[in-house]
């Protein structure tokens, strides 16, 4: 099968073998894998357990059993060494293993007669640019590619635009393609390509497009990019506006969503039950009222004042090109919208993935917080974005009515541009 790509060349990776990846996440694997993983014969001596251990029963009605791979006790893949290698991949090669272990953190979405490739933020090589060159991966990718793209992609109809319109391929790819512009330039602070970005695409969404596309849908992104440029610009003298104190109201619906980026779902964690479910009921509960100290969601937190991450922490001038390359992988790729993204609608998918910017910073602060430190440095910020990005697109919670109908509220509440602004003091 001929693929025809979109690589996101600002962006590096190749394997460092963190390990990360085969601690935090639970792999799903087909029946076919499941025997094939049986037929190579482990036992004890190869340090993992033997037979039917190597897998726990996933979900499904009996007729239609659901498995992913074993957890050790710490919460590490049951196949995972010592030194942080496969022992898969060790005995048998890399193309031994579960698909889902050989696609990551690769992401492949359909646009049209085209296939984007985007990156998972969740492994610490992404998140610094470290490895070759997406150019450099090309053959890697394809192969890759052609075991999880299905037949007939070039047909898949594109996301909505928004709640009430729709455009065809071309039309949602120059919308796209402007989307990336906006957040391209390097002289400009990321906190204000996102409300720019965020200002233009309220008003695509306010707009109707049946007779609005190609030259004359070019030229209206145009004028209202240029709106925006306009409306949102440093002061005379040269300052950018002063942050605006989100409300109450705002801060709830916030604090909620940023408990859902700062949780750890491990296997472990997803198999806790009742008192999993009840300690989280209860963090929520305090994430909700937002007084006394944060609940340590996991072992990298410690308690600390809920007030005290309201706090100006400063966002280090490094993290620029980290939130840029970012936000620009995202939108490339289109991993914020359609197929990639519980479905929802592509403006509506930019202001969930703007969300992620605020969310990330409050994470940064309870780490430098939970060190005894009020100074965020660009690996906090790093760190903060693998924890949040880990979830951003696969934690089913995210595509839920309560999830969208959270960050819905924030936009008609206009509190998205005041929580960008505030939490990057």
């Amino acid at each position: 099968m001929a693929i025809s790509f979109t690589l996101p060349t600002i962006q590096n990776w190749s394997c460092h073998n963190c390990g990360g990846c085969c601690r935090q996440h639970a792999i799903e694997v087909t029946e076919e894998e499941r025997q094939r993983i049986l037929s190579q014969d482990w036992t004890a001596n190869d340090g993992t357990p033997t037979g039917d251990s190597l897998f726990e029963r996933h979900a499904g009605p009996p007729w239609a059993k659901r498995y992913r791979l074993a957890h050790q006790a710490d919460g590490a893949c049951v196949f995972l060494n010592e030194q942080g290698l496969c022992r898969i991949h060790a005995k048998f090669g890399e193309a031994a293993k579960p698909l889902a272990c050989r696609i990551y953190p690769y992401a492949f979405h359909p646009a049209g007669k085209q296939v984007t490739v985007s990156l998972r933020f969740s492994c610490p090589s992404v998140v610094v640019n470290r490895g070759r060159s997406m150019k450099q991966n090309a053959d890697e990718i394809k192969q890759l590619a052609r075991a999880v793209v299905p037949e007939g992609h070039e047909r898949m109809p594109p996301p909505a635009l928004s709640n009430r319109e729709r455009v065809d391929w071309s039309d949602l790819l120059r919308i796209n393609d402007a989307i990336d512009a906006t957040m391209a330039p390097t002289d400009v602070p990321i906190t204000i390509k996102l409300q720019r970005a965020l200002f233009w695409l309220n008003l695509i969404e306010q707009s109707r497009f049946d007779k609005l596309s190609g030259a004359r849908l070019t030229e209206f992104l145009d004028i209202i990019q240029q709106a925006a440029d306009e409306d949102i610009q440093p002061m005379a003298d040269g300052r950018w506006p002063m942050a605006e104190i989100p409300t109450s109201l705002g801060g709830v619906q916030f604090r909620l969503l940023t408990a859902q980026y700062a949780r750890k779902d491990t296997a472990a964690d997803l198999s806790s039950g009742w008192r999993g479910r009840w300690k989280l009921f209860r963090a929520a509960t305090k994430f909700a009222r937002g007084r006394g100290n944060v609940p340590a969601l996991q072992p990298i937190f410690r308690e600390v004042p809920f007030e005290s991450l309201d706090q100006p922490f400063g966002l280090p001038t490094e993290s620029e090109e980290l939130w840029t390359r970012y936000f620009r992988v995202k939108v490339q790729g289109l991993h914020f919208c359609g197929p990639a993204y519980y479905g929802v609608p592509l403006v509506e998918g930019f202001q969930s993935l703007a969300l992620i910017f605020p969310a990330t910073l409050w994470i940064a602060r309870w780490i430098a917080a939970s060190q005894n430190r009020t100074q965020l440095t660009a690996e906090d910020v790093s760190q903060a974005l693998t924890i949040s990005d880990h979830h951003h697109g696969y934690s089913p919670i995210f595509g839920s009515f309560g999830f969208r109908r959270r960050v819905r509220t924030l936009v008609q509440m206009g509190e998205i541009p005041k929580l960008i602004q505030w939490y990057a003091q």
